[in-house]
């Protein structure tokens, strides 16, 4: 049985830096934290507007990191060129407006198509990996095949809203399990993320060939009141 692993996001430690125009808190520490904690990876989200992590945070933590850097861009020129020139494990591409507060849905995988498989072809050549994230339908899945990607990351922002408004979440659960079981039938690793928390982990943790969970906002939040390193043990826990 494959272990499953844990990617630890740490933009929002990034967000509490800028708040202040601070050099702290760290990053870099943050990333290095997580490493010493048994996180697998450490997800980095460089966004076109620098709003959390820069250029700088990027370069630092795909130095001294040994464990992979799975750097989130949007499907862009002047991202591809940065992420061809750092070279990181892994790269997941990521849908990106400039006034959201945060990624609001998967990928459109029809908008400029031939782009992003020239973007997916260009970054396997430099051998990392790649995922598209993608809401969890099937033809979405077929697509990202189609396009060549490694891995998708399967949007889970509303099965974890209705998670968390004690709401029926029975049919996005359902929809969930159904591309889970596509993307490994037709060989593509599939990822889960966005807005997990303990209890979403927990109930999307029972889903067999899910291989990766990819937690950012909510441990970093969580971990104010517990610490870092005990919030990813605890999320290593339930996803075991």
């Amino acid at each position: 049985m494959k272990k499953i692993r844990l990617g630890v996001n740490i933009d929002h430690v990034a967000t509490i830096r800028n708040a202040r125009g601070e050099k702290y808190p760290s990053p870099l520490r943050a990333a290095v934290l997580a490493q010493e904690s048994g996180a697998d990876s450490v997800t980095i989200h460089l966004r076109e507007d620098r709003r959390h992590i820069n250029d700088l945070d990027l370069k630092s933590i795909n130095t001294k990191l040994k464990i992979p850097l799975n750097l989130e861009i949007a499907a862009t020129n002047e991202m591809l060129e940065i992420a061809l020139k750092h070279n990181p494990k892994f790269v997941c591409i990521v849908p990106e407006k400039r006034k959201e507060i945060t990624t609001e849905g998967g990928l459109n995988l029809n908008f400029k198509k031939l782009f992003l498989k020239k973007v997916i072809n260009k970054l396997k050549k430099k051998k990392s990996r790649v995922s598209l994230f993608i809401e969890p339908n099937q033809l979405d899945i077929k697509k990202a095949k189609l396009l060549n990607a490694d891995c998708v990351e399967i949007h889970t922002g509303r099965f974890c809203n209705l998670v968390n408004e004690k709401k029926n979440f029975r049919n996005e659960l359902k929809r969930i399990k159904q591309a889970v079981i596509l993307g490994n039938r037709i060989g593509l690793e599939v990822h889960a993320g966005h807005g997990l928390t303990y209890k979403s982990a927990m109930i999307l943790s029972k889903v067999k060939g899910i291989q990766e969970f990819n937690i950012g906002h909510f441990l970093i939040g969580e971990s104010i009141f517990k610490g870092l390193s005990s919030c990813i043990k605890q999320f290593k826990r339930i996803i075991k």
